[in-house]
């Protein structure tokens, strides 16, 4: 029989235990979604650069929705991050579905004119007005107030909701519920309290 050398056994190192325990620590991946919302809302305010703002309007399409919604879509409402989740997936289901927004939009922009005027689409609402008006509240981040970002955000989603409503989609509700957040955000944000 030869004598094998004794090596002293491996340790797992934390990477271990975090896979075995079900990934990364809640709360710094809360954290670091507040932070990255914050830098995206607080830090793009008033920018000139284009780049960047165009960059910010593309953010879903460049990191795919898939990444946003692991980084922001548990966020708060009444939170930068959960806001963000928010304005993105309304854009990315206007980018997706650009005939059913239209169709929605301009039945629900005969219940509700209000809404209609503040959300700012094109007349008559086609698809690439519909399109072009969910890019140009994203551009808001960086070249409005937020306030009036998520304001207009909100009115564009009640406008949905009504026409899902008239039209009786189902998730008519869905819409409303995401028009109220936005909208109570905007009151956060409004006060200051938004973060």
């Amino acid at each position: 029989m030869t004598s094998r050398p004794h090596h002293r056994p491996l340790t797992p190192g934390d990477a271990f235990f975090e896979a075995v325990e079900g990934g990364a620590d809640p709360a710094l991946v809360t954290e670091a979604a507040e932070r990255a919302a914050a830098l995206l809302v607080r830090g793009a305010r008033g920018s000139e650069d284009q780049e960047l703002i165009g960059r910010l309007v593309h953010l879903a399409e460049a990191e795919g929705l898939e990444a946003l919604a692991d980084l922001w879509a548990g966020s708060p409402a009444e939170s930068l991050a959960g806001c963000l989740w928010r304005l993105y997936l309304v854009r990315e289901w206007v980018h997706a579905q650009p005939l059913e927004a239209s169709l929605q939009f301009d039945t629900g922009r005969r219940v509700a004119e209000v809404d209609h005027v503040v959300a700012g689409v094109a007349d008559p609402p086609g698809p690439d007005e519909v399109r072009a008006m969910v890019d140009a509240v994203l551009r808001g981040i960086a070249e409005t107030d937020f306030a009036d970002v998520l304001l207009r955000a909100a009115a564009f989603a009640q406008v949905i909701a009504a026409g899902r409503a008239a039209l009786e989609i189902a998730s008519a509700g869905q819409m409303h519920a995401l028009a109220e957040q936005l909208a109570e955000a905007a009151r956060h944000e409004l006060a200051g309290s938004l973060h």
